[in-house]
Formats: structure tokens, C-alpha cells, sequence
């Protein structure tokens, strides 16, 4: 039997430590690495749940990767057409590590009623569309249906759909500028039906797009059939968005030019960066105030408990061995710590996941609620983190336990 983890666990257990005056302060040291592992637990989770999600979003919108034409000179507005008979399509297609390679097309409408009217941005898509995103943001309706002949279905947002007071299905009288025409020229004018409403609460898109099929913006810009204004790629592992863009980039014409959205929204990754400093931080602050109160705990506890480290050094025990006996009271501690922590922290979480209590400004943080992600592997590190880090605060607090001389511990009230 290990002599250290027995009278460790009789120093927990014993009855007569329930009225001892180590008890509150002792509570008061659980109580502590409870409440902070909840708190870590909700930094985490929801640091790394707003990150994913406007990733996501961001990705729904531009693919991780985009190709277009150079001549397009950052245009809004897609140009310069791309033909789809190109040999780097199904190079690109055949790349290890992309998902998936789509076809869009943009140009720059108005969409005007009775009333009032907006600008948009029509973004052209087709039958190769991947409509995965967007069956989540879907809040009324259904999604466009282009894979058949040409039609006039779209998908337009909330937010545009209440400033115009449209619905599902209305006519959105849209009106488009002719390439090159003279002042006099009628504009094209196409009479959209609305069959969806969706809303991604990320406004700077939101308020921007309307969805429709691909073949009315080649029609207006007179491409060929086979033609696209740019290509949308998803890659499997946004963690490797670099190293792909730069392989996709290789494989490209020199008359194209690729990017990823990490460059394209560069000040919206940036400020997600911003929070993995931010979550570093609050954890450091929350384990080290932890860390003193365990201490604080654990000087009680030997200064309680100073007879008997004086009795078992009369015995025969060394330093190490009766600090052993301390660091596992302070272990089993740290545990129930963490185990009330984690039953609150992931309670709290599941609830915000299932429920979205906690509501964030759009305008702000690109999302209506906060998100939610969990993941086990997170979980046990910071479990393990806190108890490591914890115990080994508590190693030079223990030392006091060799200037405790056995004649005078004794006798010691």
C-alpha cells in the first residue's frame, strides 16, 4: 500500500476534520477552481465557436479560395469572363485536400418598388452550387432550384426583404446597367420571384446579395455559355487555407489571380486572432488566482495539521514523503474542483448550444448568438492544464514542511 496516499485519504475522510477551521477555507479553494474552470470552459468554447462560425460564414459567401481574372482589378462586379474549358479547372477539382470547385458570376443591380428600392449585387450561381451553408441560414421558403431550364427564382435576405417589404413570392423588379451603353439606353430589367429568405446575421453580406441562376448574368453580359466570372474553392481544412491557396495559385494561368479569404477579409481574421491572446490571458489569470487560493488551502492545512508532521518525522518519515501526503490531499481537492466545474461549465454550454440564451449585436460580432463549440480534446487539456499547473504551484509552498522541527510540532496547538 502507498504510505503517503493512505494518510492522504484518511486526512480526507476523517470525521474529525468536518468542524476543523481548514474546512471553509478549504470549500472556499474548491469553490475557486470550480467557478474558474466553468469560466474556462465558456472562453474557450465560445472564443472558438465565434471563430468557426464566421469562418463558416465568411466561406458560405467566397469559398476559401477565389479565382478570378486580373483584369477585373478587385471589381465588386465580375468582368472579365473565365472560360469553364480551362485544364486547370479539373486540376484544381482533382486536388488533394479540395472539397469542392463552383462556378459564380456577379454584377451590380437595384432592386426598386413602389415605394423604395436598394442596391444589390446579384451573384450568379448554377447547378454545381453547393447549397450546403445556406440550408442553415434558410429561415422562410426554400432554395433556388437551377437545374433545369433558365428561371427566375432567387434567394434574397431578411434584411433586404424587410427594408422593401417583399416576401415569398413576390416579384423583386431588379434593374441592371448595359455594358458600355450610352446615357439614353434602357437598363435591363428582370422580374425575380422570390422563393427563399435567408439570414447568415453577418450584415456586411446580408445587405448585399441576392442569389439567382448564373445563366442571367451571362445572358446580360453576352458570354458564352460556358463561361463564369470566377471560381469558389472549398478546401476540407481551413487550417491549411495557406498552403492550399498557394498550391491552387500555382496551378492557375498567369492571366489569373487566386485568393484566399484570409487575405480578402484580412482585417476580420486579424481581429479573430485577437481572441486567441485574449483566451490565453483570461485562463492564465483564472489558474493562477486558483493556484492562490489552493495554496492558501494547503498552508492551513500543514499549519492544522503540524502535530502530526512532527509525529511522522519522530517515525522515521522524510520531507518529500510527508509533502507527498499534502500534494495528494491538495490533488483530491483540485478534483472535486473540477469535477463541479465541468458539470456546470458543459451544462451552461449545452444549454447556450441548444437554446442560444446568450445574444450577441450582429453588427459587432457578425452573429445573433453566441456559438458554441465543444470539443472533448479541449476539455481534458484544460482539466489537465489546471491540475498540473496547480500542483506544481503547490510545490514551493510545501517546503514549509522541512523547517517544521518534530520536538516542537508535537507539543504544537
Amino acid at each position: 500500500m502507498n504510505f503517503e496516499y493512505f494518510i492522504a485519504k484518511r486526512l480526507v475522510k476523517g470525521k474529525e476534520d468536518k468542524s476543523s477551521i481548514s474546512t471553509p477555507i478549504v470549500k472556499i479553494a474548491i469553490f475557486a477552481i470550480a467557478i474558474g474552470m466553468v469560466m474556462m470552459l465558456i472562453t474557450v468554447a465560445t472564443s472558438v465557436g465565434l471563430q468557426r462560425k464566421i469562418r463558416e460564414k465568411v466561406a458560405a459567401f467566397n469559398g476559401h479560395v477565389l479565382i478570378s481574372s486580373f483584369d477585373n482589378n478587385s471589381s465588386v462586379e465580375s468582368l472579365v469572363p473565365i472560360s469553364l474549358d480551362k485544364n486547370f479547372y479539373s486540376d484544381i477539382e482533382d486536388l488533394e485536400g479540395v472539397e469542392h470547385i463552383q462556378g459564380v458570376a456577379t454584377k451590380m443591380g437595384l432592386i426598386r418598388t413602389e415605394s423604395d428600392f436598394e442596391g444589390i449585387v446579384v451573384k450568379g450561381v448554377g447547378k454545381d452550387y453547393n447549397w450546403n451553408y445556406f440550408k442553415e441560414y434558410l429561415v422562410e421558403g426554400r432554395l433556388p432550384n437551377y437545374e433545369g431550364k433558365l428561371n427566375e427564382e432567387v434567394l434574397l435576405s431578411s434584411h433586404i426583404a424587410n427594408r422593401l417589404g417583399l416576401t415569398i413570392g413576390d416579384k423583386a423588379i431588379t434593374y441592371f446597367l448595359k455594358k458600355n451603353a450610352v446615357s439614353n439606353s434602357k437598363p435591363f430589367i428582370r422580374a425575380f420571384k422570390i422563393v427563399g429568405i435567408y439570414n447568415s446575421g453577418f450584415l456586411e453580406f446580408d445587405k448585399t446579395f441576392l442569389f439567382a441562376d448564373i445563366r442571367h448574368v451571362i445572358k446580360m453580359n453576352k458570354w458564352s455559355p460556358d463561361e463564369v466570372g470566377s471560381f469558389e474553392v472549398f478546401i476540407d481544412n481551413f487550417d491549411e487555407i495557406d498552403q492550399q491557396g498557394q498550391i491552387i495559385y500555382e496551378r492557375i494561368p498567369s492571366t489569373l489571380d487566386s485568393q484566399t479569404i484570409t487575405l480578402k477579409y484580412m482585417t476580420i481574421f486579424e481581429w479573430l486572432k485577437l481572441f486567441d491572446l485574449n483566451v490565453i490571458g483570461i485562463i492564465g489569470i483564472i489558474i493562477l488566482v486558483a493556484g492562490i487560493n489552493m495554496i492558501t488551502a494547503l498552508l492551513v492545512l500543514i499549519l492544522e495539521k503540524t502535530p502530526m508532521i512532527g509525529i511522522l518525522k519522530a517515525l522515521g518519515s522524510n520531507d518529500w514523503s510527508i509533502r507527498k501526503v499534502f500534494l495528494y490531499n491538495a490533488a483530491y481537492l483540485i478534483l472535486i474542483g473540477l469535477f463541479w466545474g465541468n458539470l456546470l461549465g458543459i451544462g451552461v454550454l449545452f444549454v447556450q448550444q441548444k437554446y442560444g440564451v446568450l445574444e450577441l449585436n450582429p453588427e459587432t460580432y457578425y452573429v445573433s448568438t453566441a456559438p458554441v463549440y465543444i470539443d472533448v480534446s479541449f476539455v481534458l487539456l484544460l482539466n489537465l492544464g489546471t491540475m498540473v499547473l496547480c500542483l506544481l504551484m503547490l510545490l514551493v509552498p510545501s517546503y514549509i514542511i522541512a523547517k517544521i522541527a518534530p520536538t516542537k510540532s508535537i507539543r504544537f496547538q
